[in-house]
């Protein structure tokens, strides 16, 4: 997410006030924020990685890696690459973690609505395409519900076969 804040309008700065952490807000908040996020912002990128190569690699190597990906995507010559309590390999750019930066930083705030909105669509058009894992209610957590399906249904092609869940414990993976 790159802004370039004296460009933005007292209107659009405003817009934007509401911005924290994804976490903290409710469903129909981050969809509210997304499209004002998505009209002030100078560049997007959103990077994904493959349940396969996450498999391979490991979640946080990949996240990681997606993370540099995604700054290595929007830096500019002179802007300051924030990232969100991991730092990230040299990438010939200036960069800084900020721990708990989704709390602390509007930037940090902005990709944190921009990557849980576009998550929660994923999810969404998953269950479309998977239905019987409820992917559209618990979007990806692990919740009593979601790992009742897995014990009903087995994995499905967009389950970490590398995460270790309760629920995989009792399947003949």
């Amino acid at each position: 997410m790159l802004f370039d804040y004296e460009a933005l309008t007292t209107r659009e700065l405003r817009s934007l006030s509401a911005l924290n952490d994804s976490k903290q807000h409710d469903h129909d908040a981050r969809e509210q924020l997304y499209p004002r996020v998505l009209a002030c912002a100078r560049r997007v990128i959103v990077v994904s990685r493959s349940v396969r190569g996450i498999d391979a690699r490991g979640l946080h190597v990949t996240n990681l890696a997606a993370l540099r990906d995604a700054l290595r995507g929007i830096a500019v010559p002179g802007a300051l690459c924030l990232s969100d309590g991991f730092a990230v390999a040299e990438f010939g750019f200036e960069a800084r973690a900020i721990i708990n930066g989704d709390a602390t930083s509007a930037a940090i705030a902005a990709a944190s609505i921009v990557a849980k909105v576009t998550r929660d669509r994923f999810m969404r058009r998953a269950e479309e395409l998977h239905p019987g894992w409820q992917f559209a209610t618990h979007v990806g957590y692990s919740t009593p519900e979601h790992r009742a399906a897995i014990e009903r249904q087995g994995v499905s092609p967009l389950h970490r076969m590398s995460f270790q869940s309760s629920a995989y414990e009792r399947l003949a993976l």
